[in-house]
Order: structure tokens, then sequence, then C-alpha cells
């Protein structure tokens, strides 16, 4: 169980996200929806402690996030692994190297110091991008594939972290809906074969109720909305999205997902 409580961001007089509590059930997976500048990445970044909150508690089997320092806190994040809109690959290096990257933390610091990849670590990622159907890309420079091929890249370098949450952040911003669609179905994958509790930040309404089983409505950095997806109305869509909201329902540009 992951534990928010009265979780906080201010910068300066100025709150990115405010008294927020919440509690996430392992293996679910939790849309977190709202228009930009809501605090929806501030909340993820928190939680992985690339921003620390300015105040509150989170707290997972235990543990108090909030106050790791050192080993401990790097431990935290290759149990919470990071999924970013715009990849953050290594774009001269090769596919396979980028996916190993998710290895470092299970390595004695002389072997991560100098990428002494294990025999174990190098069949943990091959595996990894064989499962997503891009092991014949292994070779290749991650700057010359597509922007969903990076994605997926992406997604293996965190899953051969063995996380037990994958946070993703806006993960499919910036892709086309053939490669959204593989993108989230890789996800969605993840979560029930592997029983990986995903939080997603979403702005398509129809991507969060083809793919979650819980949705986190935010605006002006506060939870106004926390159910089930069917209990999402179009009057809660409007308190959320404003003026954006048609943009947001429409369901013509929703892929289907995959059959579980």
């Amino acid at each position: 169980m992951l534990r928010i409580s009265s979780l906080s961001r201010a910068y300066g007089d100025r709150f990115a996200a405010k008294d927020i509590t919440l509690d996430i059930a392992a293996g679910s997976f939790v849309g977190v929806i709202g228009r930009s500048g809501a605090g929806k990445s501030t909340l993820l970044r928190m939680i992985n402690r690339l921003v620390d909150p300015s105040s509150g508690e989170i707290e997972y089997n235990g543990i108090k996030v909030t106050v790791l320092k050192g080993r401990e806190l790097r431990s935290w994040r290759m149990r919470c692994a990071m999924i970013f809109q715009q990849f953050n690959l290594v774009g001269r290096v090769d596919v396979l190297t980028n996916v190993l990257m998710g290895r470092l933390g299970h390595m004695p610091w002389w072997r991560a110091m100098f990428r002494l990849w294990s025999h174990e670590d190098r069949v943990i990622a091959l595996a990894a991008l064989e499962q997503f159907d891009i092991a014949s890309l292994a070779v290749q420079r991650a700057d010359q594939l597509s922007g969903g091929q990076q994605q997926r890249v992406a997604i293996c370098r965190a899953l051969v972290q063995e996380p037990e949450i994958i946070l993703a952040d806006e993960p499919i911003a910036s892709l086309d809906p053939r490669n959204t669609k593989i993108v989230m179905d890789a996800l969605q994958r993840i979560n029930r074969e592997f029983g990986i509790t995903i939080l997603c930040n979403l702005h398509s309404l129809d991507l969060a109720h083809a793919y979650c089983d819980r949705l986190v409505g935010m605006a002006q950095g506060r939870v106004v909305f926390d159910d089930v997806p069917a209990k999402l109305t179009d009057d809660v869509a409007r308190e959320l999205y404003g003026l954006e909201a048609g943009e947001v329902m429409d369901a013509t540009h929703a892929p289907a997902p995959v059959n579980a």
C-alpha cells in the first residue's frame, strides 16, 4: 500500500500541490487526470522524491519515503521507477545499453561505475526488449528510433529495475495514435502480468476510461475527484478541464485496449 497523507509542495506562496491524501492499493492501475498545471507531474515527482514535499508524508509498506536519504533513497527509486514524457534516453548509446542502465541499482558500486554488465543483466535486458517486440533494435542508437520505439525502450529500462511501482508522467503526450495504443497496451500488460502498480498521468479522458481502474482528478494542485472511471460524469470533467473539456472527451480518438 502506498499511502500519501496531506502532501503539499509550495514554491513561495504558490502551491503546485496542496493537501493531497490518497491510498494506492498494490497492483492497481491509477490514472491521474487534469489539465496542464494541475499538479499531476508534481505529485508523481514527489512520490519518486525527484521533488521534495514542503509538507506531508509518503509511506510505502511501513517505509517513511519522505525521510529517506542516500542509499535508502536510491533503493526507493529502484522500487518506484519513473517513465518520462521525453523518454530520457541517452541518444548516442545503443538500445541495449539504455535498458541495462535500469540494472545499475542491482550492481556493486565498482561494477556500476564501469558499467560492467553481467551475463544475467544482459539476459534480463534482452528478455524485456523481446517482450515488447523490439529486441531486433538492441544494437541501434536510441536517437535513431521513432518516438513510440523510444518510449518502449524507456518502459523496458523501468521494467528491468524490477520495480513494485511505475510512475508514468504523460508517457504518450508526444506520440501519434498508433504509438499511443502500443505504449498504453505495454503499460497495461505490465500491470496485469507482473502485478506492478501503475500511476499514469494522462490528459485524455478516453484513454483514462479505457485503461485505468481508478481515476484521480486534480485541479489547481488539489484532488477534486477520486473514483472509478464510470463515476466520472461530464459535469466533473468540465470542473477538471474547463474550456478544454470538449477536447479531452472526444471518444472517437481513444484506442481500444488489449484484451484481458
